[in-house]
């Protein structure tokens, strides 16, 4: 059996729930990782730690203490038992780099996938940035117009108001009337 063989094929909307967005960074937790990959958290870090040479602050952080409690309250994990430690998050860079202290069939398959999915969380983003830009654009051109209408209403208010008042006599006036 090959190795795509022996791994059962995880959903793409699994990995996705498992990314989350922490110092405008897209990362995934070593704890998540960790089961995706089929191994304890507690050897995933063994292995980070003897590589730490690999993992720059770009590729991995550890989290403060606010950023987990947050996550936690967004993850729904019980405060009691659990994690000693603040977890590690992973970048897209990071995740990859674990590809290569990790060996095992299933880590190189689930690796494959993640990185895909970065990759289309990336293309989703910068498709989302340029109709950003576009609606900014259309709205730019609603707020001339709208300005271009109120010039329009204001002068015809004027114009309106003009004829109100009783306008001037111009011309010849005999004495007699």
């Amino acid at each position: 059996m090959t190795a795509k063989q022996l791994f059962t094929s995880i959903s793409d909307d699994i990995v996705v729930n498992k990314i989350y967005e922490i110092r405008n960074q897209k990362v995934m937790l070593d704890s998540d990782l960790a089961e995706l990959y089929g191994v304890e958290t507690k050897r995933l870090n063994e292995q980070i730690r003897r590589n730490l040479d690999r993992f720059s602050e770009d590729f991995m952080f550890q989290l403060t203490d606010d950023e987990w409690q947050n996550l936690k309250s967004q993850i729904a994990t019980s405060s009691w038992g659990g994690r000693r430690k603040l977890p590690f998050v992973f970048t897209e860079h990071g995740v990859l780099m674990l590809s290569s202290i990790l060996n095992s069939p299933q880590a190189v398959q689930v690796n494959i996938q993640i990185v895909r999915i970065f990759t289309r969380l990336r293309n989703l983003l910068s498709e989302h940035t340029e109709l950003k830009l576009e609606i900014a654009n259309i709205k730019k051109h609603l707020q001339n117009h709208d300005k271009n209408i109120e010039l329009v209403f204001s002068y015809l208010d004027k114009l309106i108001d003009k004829q109100a008042e009783p306008r001037k006599q111009i011309g010849f006036k005999p004495d007699n009337l």
